[in-house]
């Protein structure tokens, strides 16, 4: 499904799309013949992100030094992207997270997280959506979630209430704003290596090991296969997938969702003997 011509018609708007899952989805957009526009906080690596993609691709790419967290900021830059041409998608992917025991954390450190998720996540798409809206536009907005937005997880509290705010958020307008041709998606990835982010919440090797092994496929995700599925919902091919959130990892939050699915990583031949009918199952 993936024509080199997919996404040509689209300018696409990706936030913190400088470095990870962000410049990750880019560079797929603009190999589909998208016109991709990033931004982020840093200026210079949005540079050096721009031109490495434009030198992959042969893409056009746009950037905008920008803090979601300031909603003016977010306001000004869409003034200057629309003076050029409308978008036709925005992809929600700046985030911010950290392991921490939740009794440590100071107000500071709450409010980091879900400025930037949440309330940046709610800046860009309100701020694109009545643009879109007024003109009669119809777009898509993708947005990052994680699965702890339904399961909640402990030690990245944070990030659990700021996900779980953007799947609202995505849930809530896919009806208020479908009728008027705006679809609202997200997708749930489950662990992938990226710089950076991966290496703050998965420091040591025997903890990547372990949350491997958390994962039924026995492996982490690929950045190019989270942006192969982003490609999909962004395009017209999605064009009746409203509201839903995508899960892509592995298996993993089924593996820990399961009463017994344990068993499977702790059970030795001779236990399972132990449970063939008719024998006695000792103490």
């Amino acid at each position: 499904m993936f024509q080199p011509d997919l996404l040509k018609t689209k300018r696409i708007l990706v936030t913190g799309g400088g470095t990870g899952l962000g410049l990750s989805m880019g560079r797929r957009f603009l190999e589909l013949g998208a016109e991709l526009v990033i931004c982020g906080r840093r200026e210079n690596v949005l540079a050096e992100a721009a031109a490495k993609l434009s030198a992959e691709t042969g893409g056009r790419v746009e950037t905008h030094g920008c803090d979601v967290r300031d909603a003016v900021a977010v306001d000004a830059m869409l003034e200057k992207i629309w003076a050029v041409r409308p978008l036709d998608a925005l992809v929600n992917n700046a985030a911010g997270n950290f392991i921490a025991r939740t009794e440590d954390l100071s107000p500071r450190a709450i409010d980091a997280v879900l400025n930037i998720v949440l309330h940046g996540s709610a800046y860009m798409t309100v701020g694109c959506g009545k643009r879109w809206l007024a003109a009669g536009h119809k777009a898509t907005v993708l947005s990052i979630v994680t699965t702890y937005a339904w399961t909640g997880s402990g030690y990245v509290v944070p990030s659990a209430m700021a996900k779980a705010g953007v799947l609202a958020l995505t849930r809530s307008l896919a009806v208020e704003w479908g009728p008027r041709g705006i679809r609202m998606n997200a997708i749930a990835p489950g662990p992938v290596p990226t710089e950076g982010a991966f290496s703050r919440l998965i420091p040591s090797a025997s903890l990547e090991e372990l949350a491997k092994q958390r994962v039924p496929l026995r492996r982490f995700g690929e950045p190019r296969e989270i942006a192969d599925l982003a490609a999909f919902l962004v395009s017209d091919g999605a064009g009746y997938i409203n509201g839903e959130v995508v899960t892509i990892d592995g298996g993993e939050w089924l593996q820990g969702a399961g009463e017994f699915n344990y068993v499977g990583q702790m059970m030795t031949d001779e236990m399972w003997a132990m449970f063939k009918p008719g024998k006695k199952r000792s103490e």
